[in-house]
């Protein structure tokens, strides 16, 4: 089975670019916001976070500062 990629474009319209470094995000951890069928988390905006953002994610199940390295994440 084939699974196309999404149109390479930004919400305005623009061509995509790479908005992370350090740590390397994105459903293909390529800094980008790329996704496909099978990402269920749908990473297709980047975003600048809080630690107040990111305590509230931890408190609604959603954690992004433990590092998974069986997903390629290191944590934020």
């Amino acid at each position: 089975m084939s699974v196309e990629l999404t149109s390479g474009r930004n919400v305005l319209g623009g061509p995509l670019r790479a908005c992370s470094f350090d740590p390397l995000t994105g459903f293909f951890r390529d800094g980008c916001c790329r996704t496909r069928g099978e990402d269920e988390g749908l990473h297709v905006v980047c975003a600048r976070v809080t630690s107040a953002f990111l305590d509230y994610a931890l408190s609604q199940g959603n954690d992004l500062v433990t590092p998974r390295p069986e997903w390629r994440f290191p944590g934020l």
